[in-house]
């Protein structure tokens, strides 16, 4: 009798880690990240057109997102081509730069939009710092861990410096400029980290509970937070009508039926949902594309992270493994707190869809992101092919290497 899972589990757990593939992660990265870029872009132009009617035309968002995506592109295959150690001697200046620009935004250079200040608007141009500082995080945090494990092993010291006092720091700052949204997705990128770097659970749950009264505390002390709050528990009487915006964005999902009302031809859109091309922009590219349409964004997304776990799971590397689980944790984490948002399944907190959504820093953050794991994936891949090569040479004898000699 012998142990372990069935066969047709082991199969199933086979193709997902991907064991015995060698270029299957790099392509499962590379393809639904372009097929989710370019259907971002679509979705913009189509959810924003209306917007800009009148003004700089309605095919603005094109120019502006379509740059965007453009050079993320282009910098995404050449960073694909990067070594580990490239990112070794980066993670340090990234991190001092993300700190930098988060500074920055409460300077007069900062802007302030939706009530939150998390922008920054230098010469004609506007950026998110908040995105370029998850990226950072996630290669600096993963490359402290790395030289931090080759000498004091797992445990509570792995919370000095990942934790106390950068990750803090980004967390506070960002928690500043009243953005919760991107506040809850850099813990959860934080605790990604640790977990990954082999934090025992009690620290785990001890800062994860930090975590949970930081997002409590923001929203306690927000009127309009606990707005979302009511109207995501029912409560709509109040004067302002705090339910609107997902009751309009649920009546978008139901119209587009099976197959959409068709591309471009959204009817809420017009002025009906607040913020359609950016955050609520899924519930638009349900209306027009339906079901099937919004069924295979879900299932590109899938896609990703299978690749990105292939990345992790197969390396014995520890800088690769938690810098991929970190960046995989970050994407799928606001995609899933994207939709699950739209749907109703949590508060409106203001987190926009990977790829998707309006807004150009987050789309080229999004993009260089993967770049890192697709840098990775290729290298592994590489690493396997050569290491496979070696193992089918054929072996002579070193009798025989002697006798000719």
């Amino acid at each position: 009798m012998t142990n372990g899972p069935p066969p047709r589990v082991a199969r199933v757990w086979d193709w997902l880690t991907g064991t015995h593939s060698t270029k299957s992660a790099y392509w499962m990265i590379l393809g639904p990240t372009l097929a989710l870029t370019f259907i971002g872009v679509v979705m913009v132009l189509s959810a924003s057109s209306v917007e800009y009617i009148g003004g700089a035309g309605s095919f603005a968002s094109l120019r502006s997102q379509g740059v965007y995506a453009v050079i993320g592109i282009i910098l995404l295959f050449w960073m694909g081509k990067w070594r580990r150690e490239t990112y070794h001697r980066l993670a340090r200046i990234m991190l001092i730069v993300s700190i930098g620009l988060l500074i920055l935004v409460f300077t007069p250079l900062g802007v302030e939009i939706n009530g939150n200040r998390n922008w920054l608007w230098i010469g004609g141009f506007s950026f998110q710092p908040a995105e370029a500082a998850k990226l950072a995080f996630c290669v600096w945090a993963a490359y402290a861990l790395t030289q931090k494990l080759k000498t004091e092993g797992y445990g509570k010291k792995l919370l000095v410096p990942v934790v106390f006092p950068f990750g803090a720091l980004i967390a506070g700052l960002i928690a500043l400029g009243r953005d919760l949204g991107t506040m809850t997705i850099m813990l959860l990128i934080i605790a990604a980290v640790l977990y990954l770097g082999g934090m025992p659970t009690i620290y785990l749950v001890v800062t994860a509970i930090a975590g949970l009264l930081m997002v409590i505390l923001a929203t306690l002390t927000s009127s309009n937070r606990m707005l979302r709050i009511d109207a995501w528990l029912g409560k709509c009487d109040h004067p302002t009508d705090p339910c609107y915006q997902y009751e309009q964005g649920i009546f978008a999902l139901a119209s587009g039926g099976w197959f959409g009302v068709g591309l471009g031809q959204s009817r809420q859109k017009w002025s009906y949902i607040p913020e359609a091309g950016n955050d609520f922009i899924f519930t638009v590219l349900g209306e027009e594309l339906g079901l099937l349409g919004a069924l295979l964004v879900i299932g590109l997304f899938i896609t990703l992270g299978i690749g990105m776990f292939r990345v992790a799971y197969n390396t014995t590397d520890h800088f690769v493994r938690i810098t991929t689980g970190a960046i995989m944790t970050w994407l799928l984490g606001q995609t899933f707190m994207n939709i699950a948002m739209v749907t109703g399944l949590l508060p409106v907190i203001g987190v926009p869809l990977p790829f998707i959504s309006a807004g150009g820093s987050a789309l080229l953050m999004a993009i260089l992101a993967v770049g890192v794991v697709l840098s990775f994936a290729r290298q592994q891949a590489q690493e396997l092919q050569d290491a496979t090569r070696q193992a089918q040479a054929p072996h002579v004898p070193e009798e025989s290497v002697q006798s000719t000699q």
